[in-house]
């Protein structure tokens, strides 16, 4: 069965969002798109919160976040108690992230990256698993409850 992913951006990171829904689409994912529905100016919260509410509630397996740094959606993301989200603009940070920090929820800066790095990203961070082990150790004093 495949992955639910939840999806979301801000008006900087819509067309990227496009085209990775696409992109998921095509690889056998199941995506929830959380917004928003054209380029049009809008605040990152009200789409970083609901994508991360999704994972927390675990009604998708992992999230994605696309602004034009990547930073206010991280930051946003990041306010949810059992959110790890992490900014990846190259490939190893992604797996890196899932690796060593079981990062679920990855964020995009598409203001620095182009559209098919966004996508080796997205791929290399939902394929990758948590290696656990020590990783699990440090990973479990991140929560503040």
């Amino acid at each position: 069965m495949a992955k639910k992913i939840a999806i979301g951006s801000d008006h900087a990171g819509f067309e990227y969002k496009v085209a990775i829904v696409d992109f998921l689409k095509l690889e056998g994912y199941t995506v929830d798109d959380f917004g928003p529905a054209s380029a049009d100016s809008v605040d990152y919260p009200d789409f970083a919160h609901p994508v991360s509410s999704s994972v927390e509630e675990k009604k998708s397996e992992l999230g994605i976040l696309i602004c034009g740094s990547a930073n206010g959606v991280a930051i946003t993301a990041n306010k949810h108690q059992d959110i790890r989200a992490a900014i990846a603009w190259q490939n190893e940070i992604a797996a890196l992230a899932r690796q060593h920090n079981d990062a679920n929820v990855i964020c995009i800066p598409a203001r620095f990256i182009d559209i098919e790095l966004a996508k080796k990203i997205v791929k290399t961070f939902l394929t990758t698993e948590f290696e656990g082990g020590r990783h699990a150790t440090r990973v479990n004093k991140i929560s503040c409850n």
